[in-house]
């Protein structure tokens, strides 16, 4: 596989972790719960459900891996942990997610 097809892969799971990884902070205000449910959850089933039990044990499993999968996983993995950082940054900041700020605004015309 080329650099330019590895690279565009590896950007998109980064701006997908970090986007989702953001809104899940957001919505259950913690910090980094992405990141957690990435490395326990996603990640082991992702493995898991590709491997063939019966045919190779999980450590030749996981050298059959190739460095683009190696590296989308990092790309994500990464994109979660900055989505952590950044929401973290935000509320040192004095950054309050509100109730009123997900009702959005009405502004009365007097």
């Amino acid at each position: 596989m080329g650099f330019i097809p590895v690279f565009v892969l590896a950007v998109l799971f980064f701006v997908m972790m970090f986007g989702i990884g953001f809104i899940l902070n957001m919505l259950m205000k913690t910090t980094w719960f992405p990141a957690y449910l990435f490395v326990i959850v996603i990640l082991p089933v992702v493995v898991y459900s590709i491997w063939d039990r019966s045919a190779m044990s999980l450590w030749e499993h996981l050298s059959t891996f190739h460095i683009v999968d190696y590296l989308t996983g990092i790309a994500g993995l990464a994109g979660a942990v900055l989505s952590g950082w950044t929401i973290q940054k935000l509320r040192l900041g004095g950054y309050k997610c509100s109730k009123r700020h997900l009702k959005g605004s009405t502004a009365r015309n007097g």
